[in-house]
């Protein structure tokens, strides 16, 4: 009886171990509150920069006058949605530019940390890829202006390319301020500034790959382009859809900065964009309802389409940003 009834006790007592080792509610918040208070401060910027600013938004329903302040500011119901729903020409070239470069990017500066993540992942020795990381990470903790500036010392009509061209009788190479390769030059901008950026998630998960798979690709004969298209990409997939789906959150948010340091050269017509438009008719115009009730249509897009996207993914089995 005692040698049958013996291995029945083994678990109960295995049981009374694992009940020992944990923390009760109570201790177990004692111990985290000072974790709790980390997270104080954090909350507090969100309140006060993020959720209680959008109470602001109902100046998108008033003839909103700054000097008489929301509360007695008069009601305009929809009116302010007008240039919106009846295709005022300045918004609709505003929404335009912004449609145009949102493709753009999307197409070219979105694979660019990912093709850079590869490359770098390829490097053998350690020290090499750690250096050319640290000469990648640069360009993005350089202020907008300072990269704006040096683009400008670089290819202006006074620039050191231009300079060189003409001291060679080869002419001059207009492509700051020229309306045809202003969309270029925007792109090209946001690769060097944060595509070594960028790079730092996608490394993060390539080093998460088990090397295992490689060496029996490598065995069944798989060349090195086999192993990245079957081993590596489908490491990254999960990650590129997930980003993908926020980057079409900010579907309509291309490079206020970047764009208002170099309007005045090029011109509203070929450079406004939404988050610009609102800017130049709020703060300058003093339209404030109009800018207002613009960028409320702008979230309320973003995040129909985040949501929207968050659904496909979940259709084709990838968990996307969230799980329903």
């Amino acid at each position: 009886m005692t040698t049958l009834d013996q291995p029945a006790a083994q678990p109960a007592e295995k049981a009374g171990q694992a009940d020992k080792g944990r923390l009760r509610p109570l201790p177990r918040r004692r111990r985290d509150m000072a974790l709790f208070w980390f997270l104080i401060p954090g909350i507090v910027v969100l309140l006060l920069f993020h959720y209680i600013p959008l109470l602001g938004n109902v100046i998108a329903f008033q003839d909103y006058q700054p000097y008489i302040g929301i509360l007695h500011s008069p009601w305009s119901g929809l009116d302010n949605f007008d240039v919106i729903f009846n295709g005022d020409e300045q918004f609709l070239r505003a929404l335009v530019n912004t449609l145009e470069l949102t493709l753009i990017q999307v197409v070219f500066v979105f694979p660019a940390p990912i093709l850079l993540a590869l490359a770098l992942n390829s490097l053998v020795s350690e020290r090499i890829k750690k250096w050319v990381q640290n000469v990648l990470y640069l360009p993005h903790f350089l202020s907008w202006v300072v990269v704006v500036s040096l683009f400008q010392q670089m290819l202006g009509n006074d620039g050191m390319l231009n300079l060189f061209l003409s001291a060679h009788d080869m002419g001059n190479w207009s492509i700051i301020g020229n309306p045809e390769t202003f969309k270029t030059l925007l792109t090209s901008q946001v690769i060097w500034k944060d595509t070594g950026w960028g790079t730092i998630l996608f490394l993060a998960a390539l080093s998460r790959v088990d090397h295992n798979l490689y060496e029996a690709a490598a065995m069944d004969g798989a060349s090195r382009w086999r192993q990245t298209w079957h081993v590596t990409l489908p490491a990254l997939r999960g990650l590129v859809i997930l980003l993908l789906i926020l980057r079409l959150g900010d579907a309509l948010s291309v490079g206020f900065e970047q764009i208002l340091l170099q309007q005045q050269g090029i011109g509203l017509e070929n450079s406004e964009v939404m988050d610009t438009y609102v800017f130049n008719h709020g703060l300058i115009g003093g339209d404030w309802g109009v800018s207002a009730a613009v960028g409320l249509v702008k979230g309320i897009v973003g995040v129909a389409l985040v949501l929207g996207a968050n659904k496909i993914a979940h259709l084709f089995g990838e968990e996307g940003v969230y799980r329903s």
